[in-house]
């Protein structure tokens, strides 16, 4: 699932029941760093939470297959964050 609403970059594994799973939850990623003012995180880091910053531009890159797909986030100048994973289908 996929959201860029908030101006930070933040990627969840979630359970239906809102609880973490890192081997099947649901992969959630907010990903709202391209271009605007980032804003600080308002929130503590979330039990579901496994990788977020707010302080690197930057896009995702997303390559989806038959049975699988990997991202990673990619700094622009400067940055120094990233973050790369992949999952397959289920």
């Amino acid at each position: 699932m996929l959201s860029g609403h908030d101006h930070d970059y933040e990627r969840f594994a979630l359970r239906p029941d809102g609880s973490r799973d890192d081997a099947r939850g649901i992969r959630f990623l907010v990903v709202g760093t391209g271009g605007r003012a980032l804003y600080p995180f308002a929130v503590p880091l979330r039990p579901t939470t496994q990788a977020r910053d707010d302080d690197t531009h930057g896009v995702l890159v997303l390559t989806l297959g038959a049975t699988g797909y990997r991202w990673s986030f990619e700094p622009a100048a400067g940055g120094t964050f990233t973050d790369a994973g992949s999952g397959a289908c289920r």
